[in-house]
């Protein structure tokens, strides 16, 4: 039996499955499913990546460290997959960049994929654009809650965000202390119309979550949420 490290792009074991999805505009979406190898999931994470335009895909680099550690570590279903109009190693989604509005579609054929997969618990996790479609179209959907990364508010509206207030579903911003777009005491004001959110202020971290440290950090806030009981992440496996 060896120790590997957990850091970079180590992946570790899960049951891998690429999957496609169906919009309700007739296109098909490439991405993957990443379930537990000895144990059902006790959530799932709907993983929804950054900015099209400026180089987001399902392989974003927080997007494939939680599929690949996830599963293992903490008994989450992760599902991943490109928007419409992006390419991955994966493959191509159909379609073209929508600016935040036609990817609820894209949104809807995933939660339709994971209501017909009986997956447990979902959670909407968003990384920058991903948060914008997620506060955006989420309170459509029976999910557990969602999980902000790096939110820019900016395709989101005022009246958009206060109506998760009163939902039921937990909110949980994690802003980086260095953001390029919305920074902790900014984001503060911005979310006041969500009284029972919850805001991480992350010092030093920065919107792109890069590096080991920062990676790490991210991870654990998700989990921390969505199954407190794996939490903190192990920094070793045993293989």
């Amino acid at each position: 039996m060896s120790t590997i490290e957990i850091r970079g792009g180590v992946e570790l074991p899960a049951l891998r499955e690429d999957i496609e999805l169906h919009t309700s505009d007739g296109l098909t979406l490439v991405g993957e499913l990443a379930l537990p190898v000895s144990a059902a999931p006790v959530a799932t994470l709907v993983m929804l990546h950054p900015l099209p335009t400026g180089g987001g895909f399902m392989d974003s680099h927080i997007i494939r460290k939680a599929a690949a550690r996830l599963p293992a570590l903490a008994d989450l279903a992760v599902l991943r997959f490109n928007f419409r109009g992006v390419r991955s190693p994966r493959g191509t989604s159909q379609g073209e960049f929508g600016h935040g509005i036609l990817e609820a579609r894209d949104l809807a054929a995933a939660m339709a994929f994971v209501a017909g997969r009986g997956l447990p618990h979902p959670w909407l996790v968003g990384w920058s654009f991903g948060t914008e479609v997620t506060l955006k179209y989420g309170l459509e959907y029976p999910i557990d809650g969602a999980i902000l990364l790096s939110p820019p508010l900016k395709r989101t509206t005022d009246e958009e965000l206060a109506a998760w207030a009163g939902s039921g579903k937990r909110l949980v911003a994690i802003v980086p202390e260095l953001d390029d777009y919305l920074r902790p005491d900014e984001a503060r004001q911005r979310f006041a119309s969500v009284p029972e959110a919850e805001l991480v202020a992350v010092d030093g971290g920065k919107h792109l979550w890069v590096g080991e440290n920062q990676t790490s950090r991210v991870l654990n806030e998700i989990v921390g949420r969505v199954n407190p009981a794996a939490s903190p992440l192990p920094v070793n496996w045993q293989d």
